[in-house]
């Protein structure tokens, strides 16, 4: 009896399917996480037909909905605003400050903060919005 030798032929092809289902998962895993990662002062802007500006170049005060203000993403008494922005001022004279202010803080605190802005020497000043959604511009003009 003659025994027949079977060829092993070496397997050169790479099984891509698992490596594609772990990748798939990291990123549905990044996605549901990426939100809550991003940090930051919650605010809801008012809505307007604006385009955005990049305020990565200036400084920005935010007020939250519960009138709490921030320089950046530092808390700072309405009190002490001034002197900390003239201070800030010194170092970087000529430089915009953003205005972030949620839409439920009434006017007269807004009003408050920009006197406070004004007064430790800041002179550009922009008010951050939110732009309206592209359904809503549509329906608006239809």
């Amino acid at each position: 009896m003659i025994r027949m030798k079977r060829e092993r032929r070496m397997l050169a092809e790479i099984n891509i399917i698992n490596l594609v289902d772990v990748c798939l998962v990291l990123l549905i895993i990044f996605m549901l996480t990426a939100p809550f990662i991003q940090g930051g002062i919650e605010i809801e802007l008012p809505k307007t037909r604006s385009h955005g500006r990049d305020t990565s170049e200036g400084m920005v005060v935010s007020v939250t909905a519960d009138r709490i203000v921030y320089i950046e993403d530092v808390k700072q008494d309405l009190e002490h605003l001034g002197p900390e922005l003239a201070r800030r001022y010194q170092a970087n004279p000529g430089a915009p400050v953003y205005l972030r202010a949620d839409k439920n803080v009434p006017y007269g605190h807004v009003i408050e903060v920009i006197a406070q802005i004004k007064q430790a020497g800041f002179l550009n000043l922009g008010l951050v919005t939110e732009p309206l959604s592209e359904s809503f511009l549509r329906r608006k003009a239809s």
